[in-house]
């Protein structure tokens, strides 16, 4: 059974989300980043990849005007917001501020 998005965002831990494009440059950039990201938290966040082109509903309720754009959710509740790349100390300086 495939999770909706209102479902993946309710989580308890910090779910990271980014609002990305295959041909977007600084997505590309920001990929590894994230990965990175991961495997430092662990199951201390989860992060979801949303590919703008195949969810324009989703990024248009989200009201995503450029990519990348990042989400921290927790709860259901959006609690940051950040277009562009941030280095992986940034990033996880934020999803612990927020956990």
């Amino acid at each position: 059974m495939k999770s909706s998005f209102s479902d993946i965002i309710k989580d308890e831990k910090p779910v990271l989300v980014d609002f990305f494009a295959d041909w977007c440059g600084p997505c590309k950039t920001l990929a590894p980043i994230l990965k990175d990201v991961k495997a430092e938290l662990g199951d201390g966040v989860k992060i979801v990849k949303i590919d703008v082109d195949k969810n324009q509903e989703l990024a248009g309720k989200y009201q995503v005007r450029g990519v990348p754009t990042m989400m921290l959710f927790k709860n259901g509740e959006q609690l940051w917001r950040q277009s562009g790349v941030l280095q992986k100390a940034e990033i996880i300086e934020v999803i612990n501020s927020n956990s």
